[in-house]
């Protein structure tokens, strides 16, 4: 006879962290966008910013946004005329406030019951 099964399930959920893992920018920039945290508003700048009239759910949009960055970083850093740094900057802005807000929108952790 085998031992019957709980149900304690095991998945674990881990939250997103909020960090640039990957990402090497210029300190200037960097410290330009964590300013910019101040006056940003998602519903206004991150429709904007995406050219569309509704914004997604938290984080949804983040690999979108990051690869975005990464063409105008490339674009920085080969000192081509298209590089848009308004532009960079704003999307380094929007980086930073969906992956506060896609930590924030994500669940804690459930404690594991004493057993």
């Amino acid at each position: 006879m085998t031992a019957p099964m709980t149900a304690m399930s095991n998945v674990i959920v881990f939250r997103p962290r909020p960090s640039l893992h990957g990402l090497r920018r210029p300190a200037m920039l960097i410290r330009a966008a964590r300013e910019g945290q101040a006056s940003w508003r998602r519903d206004r700048d991150l429709a904007r910013l995406l050219r569309s009239e509704t914004c997604p759910a938290p984080g949804a949009v983040l690999p979108r946004l990051r690869a975005e960055e990464d063409l105008q970083n490339d674009l920085r850093v080969t000192r081509a005329a298209g590089y848009d740094l308004r532009r960079h900057v704003a999307l380094m802005i929007a980086i930073l406030a969906e992956m506060r807000a896609a930590v924030a929108a994500t669940p804690p952790c459930p404690a594991v019951a004493a057993r």
